[in-house]
């Protein structure tokens, strides 16, 4: 399985990450990849950037050292009604959202039920395109239903290679069992770097470890193609 653009990165404005477009940029093109998301954190993540920050977005080159440069947000799902940290008017400005459950932002000790709740109301949400790091412990979800909403809704699934090497410990499991279930049903599913710093641009071996042992086809794998991204952003190349 190989894939072709790290759609979860982090720069110097998302408060707890240190690197800049241009470092995470340079980085992907050193490691072979054709596109890069850069996904700051939404803002109501503690540090997080100002909302200004993504309406500046539109200042991106589109092509940075032959890398697609894509314009997003991993905007935080702040309440059980699946509602998002970034309004309307700015979702609509970018190419790329994805969306996840952090902690300090509003959705702490609520439970599996109504974090479920809201990560199938924030799949409703025809802006948003993706899920973030759907198997952290810290959240429990009803797996089943999460797929099967991804399913109906044509929305991914992310395998967090981060999750297995720094962040979220105890995610491998529920991984695990997400990427059965998302084998068994060919629901969508996307590969995150989650870099929050320039070196872990790309990174993504033990995710891909994970979809095949689970035996993820290559062709449910958003983002292991170009032409099947544009076309899941309804981009043009």
């Amino acid at each position: 399985m190989h894939i072709v653009a790290d759609m979860h990165t982090h720069t110097i404005a998302s408060g707890h990450a240190y690197s800049t477009i241009n470092e995470l940029a340079q980085e992907a093109a050193r490691k072979g990849l054709l596109a890069l998301a850069v996904t700051d954190h939404g803002p109501a993540i503690p540090g997080g950037p100002h909302l200004y920050h993504f309406g500046a977005m539109r200042f991106f080159p589109q092509i940075i050292q032959e890398v697609r440069i894509l314009a997003g947000v991993e905007a935080n799902i702040i309440d059980p009604e699946g509602t998002l940290d970034l309004p309307e008017e700015y979702l609509q400005r970018l190419d790329f959202v994805m969306a996840g459950l952090h902690e300090g932002c509003g959705m702490d000790g609520l439970g599996a039920d109504r974090n479920t709740i809201a990560i199938i109301k924030a799949m409703a949400n025809p802006r948003v395109k993706a899920i973030s790091h759907p198997g952290n412990p810290v959240f429990p979800l009803h797996y089943e239903m999460i797929v099967e909403a991804a399913c109906q809704t044509g929305t991914a699934l992310e395998i967090n290679n981060s999750s297995f090497v720094i962040s979220r410990k105890g995610s491998r499991s529920n991984c695990e069992t997400l990427a059965e279930l998302i084998a068994k049903t060919g629901a969508p599913v996307m590969v995150g770097s989650d870099a929050h710093i320039a070196q872990g641009v790309g990174e993504f071996t033990a995710a891909i470890e994970v979809l095949e042992a689970a035996g993820v086809r290559e062709e449910q794998v958003i983002n292991a193609s170009l032409e099947r991204l544009y076309a899941f952003l309804s981009l043009t190349p």
